[in-house]
């Protein structure tokens, strides 16, 4: 079992609905990377937004180091020549909670890294509903656990109203999804899925977490595809689905995938 780098490969292993978990899948050197990253999207993302790279002073050694892993001579150089963005956390002291000490993200999905820095996890993932009760410990657990020379990746799924791989809405999700209808729904709506890895730097000890935005229109997936989606909309935790903005496009959603499936079997 592996991890693709296609929406459609990636649903498969995507939390999409129910109790938070990480659902981890282990990985090759070689399938730790996108090997055909988009790079001029990923100049135009950088160039139009300076502040998407921050290093704190105790992040300095581990952005060095990941850079020379990746043969690049900083943390910017690094995520502008690779698909993935790359966030850096390190503990102050063993025992101590991992904190967010550097990081370039090109693709935010609805998050201000100038918010995040210097943060521990469990403030970081603070907007996420139920993940310190569900997840926060567990994923604790496996940071302190995990060895060098062990990559480990999963991923999750959203439906935006946008493909576009920098996500950073500025409306209220009832004006996002004003235009979203169940007959538009195949084209208006997105599934992003973010392929996240996990590994740790053998040096500083640091831990690597890079995000991988993959995103496309509701119409270019597979039937079993849709109907998992269509299907988990309904299932979101209690106070996610707002965060999420399902009840704007709930009912376009079902509407479309029904109609689609009539249609497949007319």
């Amino acid at each position: 079992m592996t991890l693709g780098f296609t929406v459609e490969t990636l649903l498969p292993h995507a939390r999409v609905s129910g109790p938070l978990r990480m659902g981890l899948v282990r990985l090759t050197e070689s399938e730790w990377l996108d090997p055909a990253p988009d790079l001029a999207a990923r100049e135009a993302a950088f160039n139009a937004h300076p502040d998407s790279v921050q290093v704190l002073p105790e992040g300095e050694t581990a952005a060095r180091e990941l850079a020379t892993l990746l043969g690049a001579d900083s943390l910017e150089s690094a995520a502008r020549s690779h698909w993935e963005d790359f966030c850096l956390l390190t503990q102050d002291a063993p025992g101590q909670p991992y904190r967010l000490v550097a990081a370039a993200v090109g693709f935010p999905t609805d998050w201000r890294l100038s918010e995040k820095m210097g943060k521990p996890l469990h403030a970081v993932h603070e907007p996420i509903h139920g993940y310190a009760e569900q997840l926060s410990e567990g994923v604790d657990r496996f940071m302190d656990k995990l060895r060098v020379g062990e990559i480990y990746g999963r991923t999750n799924m959203f439906v935006m109203p946008s493909g576009e791989a920098r996500y950073m809405p500025s409306e209220p999700s009832e004006r996002r999804y004003a235009h979203v209808t169940p007959e538009n729904a195949g084209s208006a709506l997105f599934a992003r899925c973010e392929r996240e890895t996990l590994r740790r730097l053998r040096q500083t000890g640091a831990i690597v977490f890079t995000i991988g935005v993959y995103r496309t229109a509701l119409e270019s997936l597979s039937d079993e595809a849709l109907a998992r989606i269509a299907s988990s909309v309904g299932a979101l935790l209690d106070g996610e689905e707002a965060r999420r903005g399902a009840p704007a496009y709930a009912e376009a959603l079902a509407a479309y995938a029904v109609s689609r499936s009539c249609a497949q079997a007319a």
